[in-house]
């Protein structure tokens, strides 16, 4: 039997989501989407084909419920939703930093509860989603979680207790790829490349460095070893780098994304 889906959120990531599950061969008619604004519920069902409505009716009956929307939102959407929901229903929530006590205390005892930790990549079908079970939820509907938020990338389960740091590598982690690339195109320009070009190279650059590093076995450390000749070029950057504590205070950003995590989590 097909799950009958109800995405919460038309946003950027609900969007993404509701893209990546339809690529994986979950049928339209089988998904709603709930959204307020005419304008975007026909745009979305001019491009996805799916049923939009309003968020009670498409929570109503749904097996599975997405929360896709922004975290001060939630409290709200709680309210609204929480009767609605099917108990034997799966609510999965990608609203960063509510814990999933405080989803599970507004819905009808025995409804299953994932959180995950999504991050943009998924546009692209390349995301990394952290997610951890709910108090009532079974390996069964876990593994169905995982598999349905596969469909815009990769999933690894952890603790809720390190949801924080899931945020402050992955969660955040674009950011600082993004980062280092206006750091190397700066630099290209800087010794007389043209912006294209320096574009270009650094972001093949990045590509083919995370596929490198994907496909291999050696640590982050020995590939980066392989590429510095004694003296060389590389070595020479290495060096600036430790001399400046690049390493150092990019440790202590991911550290920093993790506690500022940790901080809006126990706000909630």
């Amino acid at each position: 039997m097909t799950n009958r889906i109800a995405v919460i959120g038309a946003g950027v990531m609900g969007e993404t989501l509701l893209a990546a599950i339809l690529r994986a061969g979950h049928p339209t008619d089988a998904i709603v989407v709930a959204e307020k604004r005419d304008d975007r519920a026909k745009e979305l069902q001019a491009t996805h084909g799916v049923e939009v409505t309003g968020t009670v009716e498409a929570v109503t009956g749904a097996d599975v419920v997405l929360l896709v929307v922004k975290p001060q939102d939630v409290p709200g959407l709680l309210e609204e939703i929480g009767s609605h929901v099917e108990p034997a229903a799966l609510v999965i929530s990608l609203a960063a930093g509510i814990p999933l006590a405080t989803i599970e205390a507004a819905l009808p005892a025995g409804v299953a509860t994932v959180r995950a930790m999504p991050n943009t990549p998924a546009l692209v079908g390349e995301g990394m989603f952290g997610v951890s079970a709910g108090t009532q939820c079974g390996e069964a509907t876990l593994a169905y979680a995982v598999r349905l938020l596969g469909s815009g990338g990769q999933v690894a389960v952890v603790a809720e207790s390190l949801q924080d740091a899931v945020t402050g590598v992955s969660g955040s982690g674009p950011a600082y790829v993004f980062y280092l690339a206006e750091a190397m195109i700066a630099g290209g320009v800087e010794a007389g490349l043209d912006d294209a070009t320096a574009r270009r190279l650094a972001v093949q650059t990045l590509i083919g460095s995370a596929k490198l590093l994907a496909a291999s076995d050696d640590a982050p450390a020995e590939l980066r070893k392989r590429v510095t000749s004694p003296n060389g070029t590389t070595a020479a950057a290495i060096a600036t780098f430790d001399e400046r504590g690049v390493q150092d205070g990019l440790v202590a950003g991911v550290l920093a994304a993790v506690h500022r995590s940790a901080e809006l989590s126990a706000a909630d």
